[in-house]
């Protein structure tokens, strides 16, 4: 039977590392189309490189927080194979640092790049999904998204911000034939928190132990495909563990998970 992804295009951001680049892998075996997007040409190449079918990817450089050239960069994704059927937004940063230490460009910073563009691609792709009538949005949040707990004013902001945005988006398109798909990932083995930035803006430098024993980013993929093969309106992705603990304590017993949060806060 035809797999849901089969001769289907796919257009990943933040496509050169981490999660983006597991999907790439994942879906080009799943006989997907691939539009690959990130700030940095030579990673691109060396994923469209590993993938199973490289005749099949096509790469799209692109800088998220560039908002001015979106508009050019989507007519080129759609223009690529000449129509994209799935919207894969991955592209962002963390932040690690106490509100009463972060700049509001930090902030700011964050929020460009893990909200705004994410919005921005989504507003100038959908005409072209609602005059398809299909399409499907796959957006990765991130437990942060749901919790808040000390470090992560910045980023748990952002990700908040795209469950109401994409849960309004999923009411409004939902009788179009247009599908939404949030993503809430625990500790993944990336180098998102690496990358993290700190109260004035550079970068973090270090990882956590939890994501050294986080989920392989490529069983993490797996995990995707299936959620979003299946419709789902929201999953979680990641080991069984504290954060979908979490996640099921803050909707049930949420004073529980503001007092347990407030004891990891630096003293």
């Amino acid at each position: 039977m035809k797999n849901y992804f089969s001769g289907k295009t796919v257009w990943i951001t933040g496509a050169s590392s981490g999660i983006g680049e597991a999907l790439a892998y994942a879906l080009g075996a799943e006989g997907a189309q691939l539009i690959l997007s990130s700030r940095r040409t030579d990673e691109l190449e060396r994923v469209r490189k590993g993938c199973t079918n490289p005749g099949q990817v096509r790469i799209l450089p692109l800088d998220l927080v560039d908002m001015a050239s979106l508009p050019g960069k989507t007519a080129e994704a759609i223009a690529l194979f000449g129509h994209i059927d799935v919207m894969v937004h991955n592209g962002g940063i963390s932040q690690r640092s106490l509100v009463v230490d972060t700049a509001l460009d930090v902030h700011r910073r964050v929020m460009e790049l893990d909200y705004f563009s994410y919005i921005e691609l989504t507003r100038l792709l959908l005409p072209h999904f609602l005059e398809r009538k299909t399409g499907h949005f796959v957006v990765t949040s991130s437990v942060m998204g749901k919790l808040g707990t000390p470090l992560r004013s910045a980023y748990a902001a952002a990700k908040h911000a795209l469950h109401g945005y994409f849960d309004c988006l999923r009411a409004e398109v939902a009788h179009a034939g247009v599908q939404v798909t949030i993503l809430t990932p625990g500790y993944i083995r990336t180098q998102i928190a690496l990358h993290a930035v700190t109260k004035d803006g550079t970068p973090l430098g270090s990882a956590s132990e939890n994501i050294d024993h986080g989920l392989d980013p490529a069983v993490a993929a797996r995990q995707i495909v299936r959620a979003v093969s299946a419709g789902r309106f929201e999953v979680y992705i990641g080991k069984f563990g504290m954060e979908v603990i979490g996640l099921w304590m803050a909707r049930f017993w949420p004073s529980f998970v503001v007092r347990q949060a407030s004891k990891y806060a630096p003293k």
